[in-house]
Parts: C-alpha cells; sequence; structure tokens
C-alpha cells in the first residue's frame, strides 16, 4: 500500500487515537520499536510521517493479505490496524505469505503488552522533577480557570465519557501514583496558590476542545493523555502525563461533560 492509497482512506477518529496510543508511537515489528512520529524543529510541529497504517486483513480483496469474508466496514477498524514504521511496512506488505495475518495479529498484542510493561515499570519512577516538566509545560497553555461544577466520581465519569477497559487498564496503573501527584501539586501550591487551578483549566480547556471536535470515548483520553505528555514520545514523559491525567481524572473536574 503506497502513502498516497493511505493517504486517501479515511480511518476513524477513536480507531486512529487507539492504535498510536496503545503502540506507544512505535512500530509493531519485532526488534524495531521505532518512533513514528518525526521530530519538530524551531518552525515546524512533530508529525506521524514517519508511520505507516498497515491493514492485517487488506483493506481490499485483491491487496496483500486479503479476505473477502470480513466485511468492508471492519477493514479500517483499530483491530484490524498495525503501526508500523515505513520500511516494515513496505517489507510486510511485499511479503505477505511471509508476514500473514496470524502473525501480524501476533505482533500487535505482543507490541501492545510490551508498551503496558514499560508503563508499569516507569510509574514507580516518576517523581518531583518528572511532575515538574509535564506540569510546567501544561501550565505553559494560556487559560481561563473554570472550576464551577461538581466532581463526578471516577467510575462515572468512565460511563458518562464511554471509557473502555483499555482506559481503566491505563487508570487503574496511574492511580498508583495520584497520592505522590498529589504531594505534588500541594507543594508547589505553597509557592503559587494558584497553580492547583491553572493546571485543572489547562485539561478542562484542551479536554473541552476535544470534545467540541467531536472527539469521544477512549479516543478522548487518548488525545489528552497525548496532551498531559506534551506530545512526548518518551516512555518516560508518556508515563509521567499518565500519572498527572489519572490523578485529575480520580480527584478532579475533568471528564465530566
Amino acid at each position: 500500500m503506497s502513502g498516497d492509497q493511505e493517504q486517501s482512506r479515511s480511518y476513524n477518529d477513536l480507531d486512529i487515537k487507539l492504535l498510536w496510543g496503545l503502540s506507544a508511537a512505535r512500530c509493531a515489528f519485532p526488534g524495531c520499536r521505532e518512533v513514528c512520529i518525526l521530530q519538530g524543529t524551531a518552525l515546524e510541529r512533530p508529525s506521524a510521517r514517519r508511520g505507516r497504517i498497515a491493514h492485517i486483513v487488506a483493506h481490499s480483496n485483491s491487496g496483500p493479505r486479503s479476505s473477502p469474508s470480513l466485511p468492508p466496514q471492519e477493514r479500517g477498524k483499530y483491530e484490524n490496524l498495525i503501526l508500523l514504521c515505513a520500511t516494515h511496512h513496505d517489507d510486510v506488505d511485499a511479503h505477505d505469505a511471509t508476514y500473514t495475518v496470524e502473525i501480524l495479529r501476533q505482533w500487535k498484542h505482543e507490541h501492545e503488552q510490551w508498551v503496558k510493561t514499560s508503563l508499569a515499570q516507569e510509574m514507580p519512577k516518576v517523581g518531583f522533577a518528572e511532575l515538574e516538566v509535564v506540569c510546567r509545560g501544561i501550565l505553559s497553555v494560556q487559560t481561563a480557570p473554570n472550576t464551577d461544577f461538581r466532581v463526578l466520581a471516577p467510575e462515572e465519569k468512565m460511563a458518562k465519557n464511554g471509557l473502555t477497559a483499555h482506559v481503566r487498564f491505563l487508570l487503574e496503573m496511574g492511580y498508583a501514583k495520584v497520592p505522590e501527584v498529589g504531594d505534588f501539586v500541594t507543594h508547589i501550591a505553597k509557592l503559587d496558590y494558584t497553580f492547583p487551578e491553572r493546571l485543572v483549566a489547562g485539561f478542562r480547556e484542551e479536554y473541552d476542545h476535544l470534545f467540541q471536535e467531536g472527539i469521544r470515548g477512549d479516543g478522548l483520553f487518548f488525545a489528552l493523555q497525548k496532551f498531559a505528555s506534551l506530545g512526548s514520545d518518551e516512555i518516560v514523559q508518556i508515563t509521567t502525563g499518565l500519572a498527572v491525567l489519572s490523578y485529575l481524572f480520580q480527584t478532579c473536574e475533568v471528564f465530566e461533560h
């Protein structure tokens, strides 16, 4: 599948955010794990041009690993997509007899398990230094504080936002860090009493922006996790962003539309 062909296809926003979020924006080819985002410059933002979305079962009946039995409307869903770097994307499609549907599904599963394991291993290492980098980055966004509503319980937020087991797993991981994030917020608030309110306002503003764009469910969560991680592809910063997002999800007025 060429880059032009890929770009001509439309994917559901939720499926794309799930794919990129659960793979940590890395190639799922065994042993590769290349980051699929081009780094930004002083004049340009990072982009996803190094990554290619491959269909596990072909998008068309004549493509590699085709299977007419899979309904066309299912072929562009997250379950049938795998993220690869440009090199391995072309290699996989050129050798479809070697890289079968079963093998690609196994790669995807194993890669996503590696991401979860990496986040779990990194979470205990998140300390005040890492939290300060993320929180200061979030506060660099100009926001208008607005906290005039009731804080919903986490389970109510889960149901109200249509969040699934993908998100529940990450939140439960992040909840272990909530007390330390709370200590950090309290510590900074002693030096800057506006800090907690501005931190919540930053997330609320991004949440409202994404909500107005029509992003919902797990896709909304992964978009906010990316925001919390300052768009970084580094596991330590992704983990720190998850810790902060989990703290806000549990204790503050975020995810309350």
